[in-house]
């Protein structure tokens, strides 16, 4: 019995690991997923004395993405979501992560602004309420503020064609 059951903890041990390998690092589940976002409010990048709230995201199918001007991932997907903006089918606000205030207004001056507004999270606290785990991360928001989607890492093309884009279309048909 002895042997046997340091035998067997080894085994479960190698099962959960083997288990753990095979999920997509990328589909961490939400709790927000059909739950009210979060009620915030933050000082816009560009304007302190003006602020983005969960109040502005309601009322419109919109997006919600986090980034910094540290994080490669974002500088990867900017493309992406300034071609996504361009498209007018949803406002994208941006909620702008542990960063420098100067730096993420240089950013955007130098590479577009893909966002309708942005929120200024210097010590990371909307983000936690949010369950953001790393930059870059998008949430989709339906009008009445449920949160509907959530993609971990940089958007690509492919994401926004295959579910960004169908997402926003059937929430606003309410189909």
């Amino acid at each position: 019995m002895k042997l046997w059951l340091p035998f067997g903890i080894f085994v479960a041990l190698v099962a959960l690991l083997g288990i753990g390998l095979t999920l997509d690092p990328r589909k961490v589940p939400s709790p927000l997923i059909g739950k009210t976002m979060p009620a915030f409010e933050l000082a816009r990048l560009h304007d302190t004395q003006r602020t983005v709230s969960d109040t502005d995201i309601r009322g419109q199918v919109s997006v919600l993405n986090v980034w910094g001007t540290w994080c490669a991932g974002c500088r990867a997907e900017h493309d992406v979501l300034m071609r996504l903006a361009r498209t007018g089918q949803a406002p994208i606000i941006g909620l702008n992560w542990k960063d420098d205030r100067q730096l993420a207004q240089q950013w955007l001056r130098d590479l577009g602004n893909p966002y309708a507004m942005t929120g200024f999270d210097h010590d990371g606290r909307v983000a936690i309420d949010w369950g953001v785990y790393g930059a870059p991360e998008t949430f989709i928001v339906d009008a009445a503020g449920v949160v509907r989607y959530k993609h971990i890492g940089p958007l690509t093309e492919e994401v926004v064609a295959d579910k960004i884009l169908p997402l926003i279309k059937q929430l606003k048909t309410g189909a």
